[in-house]
């Protein structure tokens, strides 16, 4: 499969470099449900009740074109597509989760 990597206008700062791959709003998010296994288009715009079908489907081209994510049809017509992490992607597994037990730590702080 031949990728396009995005042009991406970062610095070389390590930080604004990985909030732009994966730190928007919806990134991160979806990279958890891939990270629990792969999934259908239909079935991450059900895990994200609120997000646009526009903006699931930019979110999904741009961690395609990082790498993050991989893109298969899986061979049935019509022909839906299958997202799943990439091995570069899983790398984002341990981060997610200390973000995620970061965000736990910190609802608990303010509603405790």
């Amino acid at each position: 499969m031949i990728r396009t990597r995005r042009a991406n206008p970062i610095s070389d700062c390590p930080i604004t470099a990985a909030l732009a791959a994966a730190g928007s709003k919806w990134k991160f998010i979806i990279v958890y449900w891939l990270a629990r296994g792969p999934r259908q288009f239909g079935e991450l715009r059900q895990l994200l009740p609120p997000i646009s079908q526009k903006v699931l489907t930019e979110q999904l081209r741009e961690l395609v074109a990082d790498e993050i994510i991989d893109r298969q049809q899986t061979g049935r017509v019509p022909a839906p597509v299958q997202y799943s992490l990439t091995e570069y992607g899983q790398t984002l597994v341990p981060v997610m989760e200390a973000v995620r037990l970061w965000g736990r730590g910190h609802i608990r702080r303010f509603t405790a």
